[in-house]
């Protein structure tokens, strides 16, 4: 009887761990989509230029490249987790600061 209490621990232990790493990977892919839709809204209201779009759009792509490799090796260290989310941290920031700066794309 202590067993299988000891063994169902252990289950809801380890599925509680595996839900919680599938969480955090859902949300890193739903900000990065959100991120991307920011920015093709932004080039629909001509609130960035091409070049600005050009910009914050190989940012985001540089930051699925560090997720494949931070993904690589089947797990997703906490440091890991920390450097992705600074840098998504970051290229949030650079959409605001774009959108926002004045500037609007040439119609032509």
């Amino acid at each position: 009887m202590k067993r299988i209490i000891l063994i169902a621990g252990v289950l809801l232990i380890a599925s509680t761990g595996l839900i919680n790493a599938q969480r955090a990977n859902k949300s890193t892919a739903a900000r990065q989509t959100s991120q991307q839709s920011r920015i093709a809204r932004g080039v629909q209201n001509d609130d960035l230029t091409r070049s600005e779009a050009a910009r914050l759009e190989r940012e985001q792509r540089c930051i699925q490249i560090e997720k494949r490799i931070a993904k690589a090796d089947g797990t997703v260290t906490p440091a890991e987790k920390k450097f992705l989310r600074r840098e998504q941290n970051r290229a949030s920031r650079h959409i605001a600061r774009q959108k926002n700066d004045g500037q609007k794309r040439k119609i032509e």
